[in-house]
């Protein structure tokens, strides 16, 4: 008997650095694909319909990540996705939230596939919640996600 499972998962790095590129905090973190974002993989196996994934943002709602969320819930800041790569079954996305963007508590990521910067639209893949960091107005922060299929 043949017993498959798929999954999709990813794992999250952020880091926090000063005006210099000094880091000042790195963090890893899982994250959760939800189920709009397990739609949307599924419905480009069919047709190329919905526009690839193309932005990052982040937001201050500190609520748990949870499969039935479609965008973030305190959006903040929303970024263009650096070019993606891909090696075998993962793909990485890397964005940059550059001194004047997102300042403020955030604690609160996703990817989006809007083609825009306006907050709170497109098709979210997925969604990570994690504790506070404090963003101050020359700060940087650099998310890197690694979003692998098993």
């Amino acid at each position: 008997m043949v017993s498959e499972t798929l999954k999709v998962k990813g794992r999250v790095n952020l880091q926090l650095l000063d005006k210099d590129n000094n880091i000042k905090e790195t963090r890893e973190y899982n994250n959760l694909v939800v189920a709009i974002g397990k739609e949307y993989i599924s419905s480009r196996m069919l047709a190329n319909t919905d526009p690839v994934m193309s932005h990052m943002a982040i937001g201050s709602a500190n609520v748990a990540a949870s499969l039935g969320q479609t965008l973030l819930l305190g959006e903040t800041s929303r970024v263009a996705l650096s070019t993606p790569s891909r090696s075998s079954n993962t793909i990485t996305y890397s964005s940059t939230f550059g001194a004047g963007s997102g300042t403020g508590t955030v604690s609160e990521a996703g990817i989006f596939n809007s083609g825009n910067t306006t907050a709170n639209t497109g098709t979210m893949l997925c969604r990570v919640n994690f504790n506070e960091v404090y963003k101050a107005a020359s700060d940087i922060i650099v998310i890197t996600w690694n979003v692998t299929v098993e």
